[in-house]
């Protein structure tokens, strides 16, 4: 005899899943983007009694820029996120795989120097100018100096992405006593080698499928990388669009039409900021790529502080092949490189669980008990 179903449950049941009330006739609702944002936003709102949801617009390198702060206790660990691109911001993709981390960390998401939110905040004319690694480095000195003064800490962690890796693995060398460890996700080492590796490994896979267009447009573009060390955007362009379609941003994916419609639903970007972002990853990959494409990490090997490295395993971006081969002349208190087996360039959005097991159990130990008292 089938059991019957308390009311109370009923309701519940109901209250769960309401599209079961509704008449196959009936029309379904449509939301706009900025009702979607506000549904995601609402879902995400930080509700603990010592929790800190904020976002910021504050004075760095002469220039407004903004930051987001997120956690479910302030007295966390503070991880700063350093986006890549340049000029890929990863405040609007947060909602999609941040909010584990929010338990453990303080997350703080900066949109660096001529992208999202802080382009939007200020002349394109007066920053474009100052789009040097060098700068952008000592942006994120102050950036980690405001945390450390805003939130009464003597050290954070920084995690870099890609374009990011550059930023924060400089930030480790140079300043290592402001930080507990240092993360790189898709670490970019030397631009060279970076789009010599790439380029070969995709024209490779592109072959072994047979595709026949591919082969043509990627032959098209050599030598890749230029060797006076210029290679033009466009160039770069191609080489990225059959990286990508072979899954070298994103592991068994073709397209990332799931990441630019993820930050579309941000809760974390206004209508302006969204349309900010294609116009500042423009400005910021001319003044910074051919920067990129001279820049070279390799000698970098000395380091006052943990190195723990994120690598897919699929990686055709910032091939993962090149930081395993740097990692072993590594000399630190610590290192370790930790495979995502399942990921290519995108590991948080890709393998989030994964990478949330790693941060608390691999990362966050570092910090010990040097935090405010509970």
């Amino acid at each position: 005899m089938m059991k019957r179903i308390p009311a109370v449950l009923a309701i519940a049941a109901i209250s769960m899943f309401p599209a079961a009330l509704v008449l196959a006739d009936e029309p379904r609702q449509t939301f706009t983007r900025a009702e979607v944002a506000g549904i995601i936003g609402d879902i995400q709102k930080i509700v603990t009694p010592d929790g800190v949801q904020e976002q910021l617009e504050i004075p760095i390198g002469g220039i407004r820029q903004w930051i987001s702060v997120r956690g479910r206790d302030r007295r966390n660990p503070i991880l700063l996120v350093i986006h890549g691109g340049p000029g890929s911001v990863e405040m609007p993709l947060g909602w999609t795989y941040q909010q584990g981390w929010e338990d453990y960390f303080t997350v703080v998401q900066w949109d660096q120097r001529g992208a999202g939110k802080t382009y939007a905040a200020n002349d394109p004319a007066l920053v474009r100018p100052t789009l040097t690694i060098e700068r952008m480095v000592a942006d994120a000195g102050e950036v980690v100096q405001y945390l450390q003064k805003r939130y009464d800490r003597k050290k954070i962690f920084v995690l870099g992405h890609s374009w990011g890796s550059v930023i924060g693995l400089s930030l480790a060398q140079r300043h290592p006593d402001w930080l507990y460890a240092y993360v790189g996700e898709g670490q970019l080492l030397n631009g060279d080698d970076n789009e010599r590796v790439g380029y070969a490994n995709t024209l490779k896979a592109a072959r072994q499928a047979g595709n026949a267009e591919a082969v043509r447009q990627l032959e098209a573009i050599a030598p890749y990388p230029d060797t006076d060390g210029g290679t033009p955007l466009e160039k770069v362009r191609v080489d990225r669009k059959w990286s990508g379609y072979y899954g070298g941003l994103a592991a068994g994916r073709s397209s990332l039409d799931w990441y630019g419609n993820a930050l579309e639903m941000s809760p974390e970007y206004s209508d302006r900021d969204i349309a900010a972002i294609d116009a500042g990853t423009a400005m910021s990959l001319r003044a910074l790529l051919p920067q990129e494409a001279r820049l070279d990490l390799t000698g970098m090997t000395t380091f006052a502080t943990p190195v723990i490295i994120f690598a897919g395993r699929h990686d055709n971006t910032t091939p993962s092949e090149n930081v395993a081969a740097w990692l072993p002349k590594v000399q630190a208190p610590f290192k370790k490189i930790i495979w995502f087996e399942n990921s290519a360039h995108m590991i948080a959005t890709e393998e989030p669980g994964r990478v949330l097991v790693h941060l608390v159990q691999d990362v966050r130990p570092f910090a010990g008990n040097d935090l405010p008292d509970r």
